[in-house]
């Protein structure tokens, strides 16, 4: 069975509304035979990526860049998923007081240099999420986990 690996960093209500969405669009009833695994980027391990097939990231934007538990999770995996992980799919989200610039360029960045491919758009959302922020990530839950279902 395809598996979706969740991995995020979740310190706040707004965090907290956005992941839950994208949870959901990923174990909505229409999606079958897909496993949904969530990690605390603090506590994903390169074991939890190679046993993925596809990756869906999430992270505050803190100081102009991502979280620096997401940060971590990078460090930590990179090497030992370099090869192994090339061309599998993934899609992420960011949450931003003001700006999500940094954090966008440093996701990307470092997914590039993975060889993963983005498979939905990016949901980035600065202020409090509204409905359309929240559907959105819905969305790129649902789309990421469909993929997988193929």
């Amino acid at each position: 069975m395809p598996t979706l690996l969740i991995v995020h960093h979740t310190p706040s209500p707004n965090c907290q509304a956005m992941f839950e969405a994208v949870v959901s669009g990923a174990t909505a009833p229409e999606i079958e035979n897909v496993r949904v695994v969530r990690r605390a980027a603090l506590s994903a391990t390169a074991s939890d990526v190679l046993g993925a097939d596809g990756y869906l990231l999430g992270t505050p934007a803190n100081l102009g860049y991502m979280s620096g538990a997401l940060k971590h999770f990078f460090d930590q995996v990179y090497y030992p998923c370099l090869d192994e992980t090339r061309g599998r799919p993934f899609g992420y989200y960011v949450h931003g007081g003001n700006d999500v610039t940094g954090a966008v360029r440093g996701i990307e960045s470092i997914t590039t240099g993975l060889g993963w491919r983005r498979k939905a758009e990016a949901v980035t959302v600065t202020g409090e999420p509204g409905r359309t922020d929240v559907e959105a990530c819905w969305e790129l839950g649902a789309t990421l986990a469909a993929q997988l279902m193929g």
